[in-house]
This record gives C-alpha cells, sequence and structure tokens, in this order.
C-alpha cells in the first residue's frame, strides 16, 4: 500500500490556496487538509474536490492554534509531509493613515500565523521523512524589488516572512525539514485587485497553484532556505 501524505494549505478559501488544495488533492496518495476562515468557502472548496479534501475553519490571527493541533490528531493526522503557508492580509492605504491595529493585523496574519503554525506543527512535521514548509510571499517583500505607494504594511510583513524563512531553514535543517519561500508577482487573485484595481495579471490563479503545489511536493530535492521569485511581472 502507498504511503499517504498529509498536506496543510492555510488560506485555502480562495485564490492560490484554493488552487493549490485542488492541484495537490489530484494526486491519490496525497491527503490534503484546508485551513481558512470562510466556512461556506472552504465547503465549496470540498466539494470541488470530490469530497476528498478535509477542511478546518481556522482563523490566524485570533485561533487557538492548540485546539487546531488537537483537532488534527483528531482526524488522524500522525505526520505532516508538506505545510504552505499561503494565507495573507493587504492593506492599501497610504503609509500616514495606516492605524497602529491595521499594522498589527497585517503582521499578525502575514508573519506571526506562519511562525506559531509553524511553530506548533514542528513535531507533526518533524515525524514526517522529509517535510517540506513553503512560505507564500510577494515580490514586494524582496529586497531590492520594485515597491508600490500603499502596500508598506503588506510588503514590509512579507519582508518579515522572507527572513523567517531563512531563519528556519538553518534552524530545521538537523530534522530534515526544508523551508523555502516562493514570493510571488502578478498572479489573478482577489488580493491582487484590492493592490491594483483593474490590472490583468498574466497568471491565474489555477497555474500558480499547480506550479505551488509542485513545488511543494518536490522543489525540497532540490532547495533550502530560498527566496525564490516567482514573477512574470511585479506587477
Amino acid at each position: 500500500m502507498a504511503t499517504e501524505h498529509y498536506y496543510l494549505v492555510t488560506g485555502a478559501s480562495s485564490g492560490i490556496g484554493y488552487a493549490t488544495a485542488l492541484s495537490l488533492a489530484e494526486n491519490k496518495r496525497n491527503k490534503v487538509i484546508a485551513i481558512a476562515r470562510n466556512k461556506t468557502k472552504l465547503a465549496h472548496l470540498k466539494k470541488a474536490s470530490g469530497d476528498v479534501i478535509d477542511v478546518i475553519p481556522f482563523d490566524l490571527e485570533s485561533g487557538d492554534y492548540s485546539a487546531l493541533i488537537s483537532e488534527l490528531k483528531n482526524k488522524g493526522v500522525t505526520s505532516i509531509t508538506g505545510l504552505i503557508n499561503n494565507a495573507g492580509s493587504l492593506l492599501n492605504k497610504d503609509f500616514s493613515e495606516i492605524t497602529i491595529d491595521e499594522l498589527k493585523q497585517s503582521y499578525q496574519v502575514n508573519v506571526f500565523g506562519p511562525f506559531l503554525l509553524t511553530q506548533q506543527l514542528l513535531p507533526l512535521l518533524k515525524s514526517s521523512n522529509a517535510a517540506h514548509v513553503v512560505n507564500i510571499a510577494s515580490m514586494g517583500g524582496v529586497q531590492g524589488s520594485v515597491k508600490f505607494p500603499g502596500l508598506s504594511a503588506y510588503s514590509s510583513s512579507k519582508g518579515a516572512l522572507c527572513v523567517l524563512t531563512e531563519s528556519l531553514a538553518l534552524e530545521l535543517s538537523a530534522f530534515n525539514i526544508k523551508v523555502n519561500c516562493l514570493a510571488l508577482g502578478a498572479v489573478q487573485t482577489e488580493m491582487l485587485q484590492v493592490a491594483f484595481p483593474g490590472y490583468e495579471a498574466p497568471l491565474s490563479s489555477e497555474q500558480m497553484g499547480e506550479f505551488v503545489a509542485w513545488f511543494t511536493m518536490n522543489g525540497n530535492k532540490f532547495f533550502n532556505g530560498k527566496i525564490l521569485p516567482v514573477a512574470l511581472s511585479t506587477p
């Protein structure tokens, strides 16, 4: 009997996360767990997958992480092969008008969420023979890349996620856990429309989802601690 691999995708209710979860589920050896806040959209994902994707409503900003881990274990999850920290929060607002609460919210979802979730999942990641953590950042978070007005909170938080990737790759290497970051360019999603209203991206969320799924399953054979631009345009 073929070994089953558990993959956990955050921010899976729409866009790239939704497409990534569906793409991962096409491989019958994969057991996919999708996490997001929106229960209705998660139900649509589960139905679209033919009920093979397991969904867990969870808020990275305010959820009880220990309860999430307990729920995973209750579902029989004993190891995790791949964790995709895809959930993100975008704020498009003039720097001078950003409130402390808005800044905290950006960092809570984009930095603290991946940090805490990876930390809590560490025992399950260690139980895998070769786990892969993939952080989804943005070209806006890459040093030296073009920046845009209104995205100071978002871009700086994604920059923090990039550095977190490098740090974790070093710390977790002893457990054969690889950690990489995909810095995405323009992809046609709801988030892109918030950042750049009316702009049409060269890639669809389905196309990017297929790539993210492939990279999660295979990228750890070639990369560790890398921040990899995946962009045809920015935006």
